[in-house]
């Protein structure tokens, strides 16, 4: 040891390891505090979402799909009509607010509604490089998060139709067919459009139920409708829309049961 070292002495040594196991102990403690505040907010979370909306006025159905198609392209033209022939039918109409198939969607049902009667809504999300609602949204909602965004599509909608999307439209259809296959939500429509769905069914039967042990129940791969066209969308909801009109004088049995 040369002259200008120190030993450092044996008590200090123990106190400071002490202090650090305090620090440690306290920190502990301190997110314990704080991941038991969060359970219990998730337990007032879910005693709200069992507080049923009140009765609606229309029939209302959310329409997925991406948010890079554009206007003028053969996909964007029939999510627009999808979406006038449902306003016409008497539904409001329900998209992620941004551009892509959720502005055809919600341009198709105020171009529909030229006297107001129907609401066009946008439930929207916090991107940083998605920050602008289409310019047919007519009510907004905007959402820090993409858990709260999902769950208030489920509060809102009676239907969902699914567009070819990317990712983030896969997440919401895969969502909807998993609350429904646990019945969280029930009888309400799930119709997926265009052959990816097909193929995205004919992989889960694949991999999920062609095996053992399986992995879902057989029944689990009838839950989406997948169809080929918006057409074929169109007359599975004309029939769900007269069903609901129907449970409308009536008392019917609640359809969404929360978490």
């Amino acid at each position: 040891m040369s002259a200008n070292e120190r030993a450092i002495p044996e008590d200090n040594i123990l106190k400071n390891s002490i202090n650090e196991n305090e620090k440690t102990s306290e920190a502990e403690t301190t997110f314990a505090i704080v991941q038991q505040a969060v359970l219990q907010l998730w337990d007032v979370v879910n005693g709200l979402s069992s507080i049923q909306p009140p009765k609606r006025q229309h029939y209302r159905v959310t329409v997925f799909g991406s948010a890079r198609i554009q206007k003028d392209t053969p996909l964007y033209d029939d999510v627009r009509w999808l979406a006038s022939e449902l306003t016409a039918m008497g539904c409001d109409i329900v998209t992620g607010g941004g551009p892509g198939l959720m502005e055809a969607a919600n341009e198709g049902s105020v171009l529909a509604d030229p006297s107001d009667r129907f609401e066009s809504i946008g439930l929207r999300v916090n991107l940083s490089y998605e920050q602008q609602t289409n310019p047919f949204v007519e009510e907004v909602y905007q959402h820090r998060t993409f858990f709260s965004r999902l769950h208030h599509f489920v509060l809102l909608s009676d239907a969902f139709v699914v567009l070819p999307g990317g990712i983030g439209t896969t997440l919401e259809a895969m969502m909807i067919w998993q609350l429904l296959q646990v019945r969280h939500l029930r009888n309400t429509p799930l119709i997926m459009v265009g052959k990816m769905w097909f193929d995205l069914v004919d992989w889960a039967t694949k991999h999920m139920v062609d095996r053992e042990p399986k992995l879902a129940n057989a029944v689990d791969m009838t839950i989406p409708n997948c169809v080929d066209t918006v057409a074929e969308a169109i007359a599975l909801l004309r029939q769900s829309h007269a069903d609901w009109e129907s449970c409308q004088s009536k008392e019917c049995l609640t359809i969404f049961k929360p978490h």
